[in-house]
């Protein structure tokens, strides 16, 4: 099913004899999400783009690669810096705004700024009654009770099926620079990842990259003068680390820390959220694995052997781990997403109960409803 407007969408739900699964662009398909295809590529175009009010209102099934050129154009960009899921996944469809907002799709930026949802202005969506919803509104300021955008950030289409997403968008940075350091062991560069993200030098970037060659990555952004004069007080402060290298402009070297290149190869694939400073020893306990650690350290991919039961290896911590990419039964075994605690997961199944009754929407995915990853 691929329908053309959001009334249409709306009385395939309505009319749905069995369960849905929603699809955008097919390029993020974590889970294993059962039924047939809703597709929402035919819900395309920006509906409202207002550079000076850095404001943007699009439709779900619009392709992300489009909405990025269009702000490029001005001078503008998404400030979350939304990974591609492509080069891990090994999918071949094309990203889309509503895929984004449904994953909470995130990259290395958002130790500075926010994650996806913290720049959703609104949302339109269709829930599991065939009801066409709105929440939110085109401006920060706007305040219209529940913060539905927010809880349907990150829950992959299990409350509802998006059509229409409003988002702020913000300038691109003047200048950008890249501190790197090699050789480091992971304790010691999450170490100096810390400290840069303590200092007063604004760090919008902080990755240490374990696979293969290890490589320390600190990014700083703005006005030029400013770069130069935090990049060099920076590196003085973290001299004891080792002698780092100034990389004018590294947009590559970023592009492959958001989409973890570096673990692209063959193995199951895990993220896992924790303490920053927990980060060295939660990989350590996963013996063979290769890890990329991104947000100082709060966000570790691990790639794995197959068939790899990471949550037992992990054990007990503060945090959580998903399955991203694992052969079906793998990912049927082990599930997708941790289990919620009894209090948390009492409120999930409060919220799919309310906004999807009859549980049409992605049977068997079992994502947080309340967006949590």
């Amino acid at each position: 099913m691929r329908p053309d407007t959001e009334q249409e969408l709306a009385q395939m739900v309505i009319g749905a004899t069995g369960p849905l699964r929603i699809v955008g662009g097919g390029t993020r398909s974590f889970g294993v999400a059962q039924g047939e295809v809703l597709s929402t590529a035919g819900l395309s175009g920006v509906t409202l783009y207002e550079p000076g009010a850095l404001t943007l209102v699009v439709q779900a099934g619009t392709p992300l690669a489009e909405v990025e050129a269009l702000l490029a154009g001005e001078g503008q960009a998404l400030p979350f810096e939304p990974m591609d899921h492509r080069v891990i996944l090994g999918t071949q469809g094309t990203p889309t705004m509503g895929g984004m907002v449904a994953a909470n799709v995130s990259g290395p930026r958002r130790i500075s700024v926010g994650a996806c949802r913290d720049f959703l202005l609104g949302v339109r969506f269709v829930d599991g009654a065939g009801r066409v919803l709105k929440n939110g509104g085109r401006v920060m300021k706007n305040v219209t009770g529940y913060d539905l955008a927010r809880l349907l950030a990150g829950s992959h289409g299990t409350l509802g099926v998006l059509t229409e997403v409003s988002l702020k968008v913000l300038p691109v940075a003047r200048a950008s620079v890249t501190l790197v350091l090699d050789g480091l062991e992971p304790v010691r560069a999450v170490q100096a990842l810390s400290r840069a993200l303590g200092s007063p030098y604004e760090v919008s970037g902080a990755a240490h990259v374990a696979a293969g060659q290890a490589r320390t990555l600190i990014r700083l952004e703005g006005f030029a003068a400013s770069v130069r004069y935090r990049a060099e007080r920076l590196c003085a402060a973290l001299a004891e680390f080792g002698d780092w290298q100034v990389v004018p402009e590294a947009a590559d070297i970023w592009r492959d820390v958001r989409d973890v290149s570096a673990l692209a190869g063959a193995g199951d694939i895990w993220r896992v959220s924790c303490r920053p400073s927990d980060a060295p020893g939660l990989a350590a306990r996963v013996p063979g694995s290769d890890a990329v650690f991104d947000w100082g350290g709060g966000l570790i991919w691990l790639r794995a052997a197959p068939g790899t039961d990471v949550r037992a290896a992990l054990g007990a911590f503060d945090g959580h781990a998903t399955l991203i990419r694992a052969a079906p039964d793998v990912k049927a075994r082990l599930g997708v997403f941790p289990q919620s605690a009894a209090p948390l997961a009492a409120i999930e199944a409060g919220l799919r109960a309310r906004f999807d009754p009859r549980g049409v929407f992605n049977a068997g995915l079992m994502a947080p409803a309340g967006g949590v990853i």
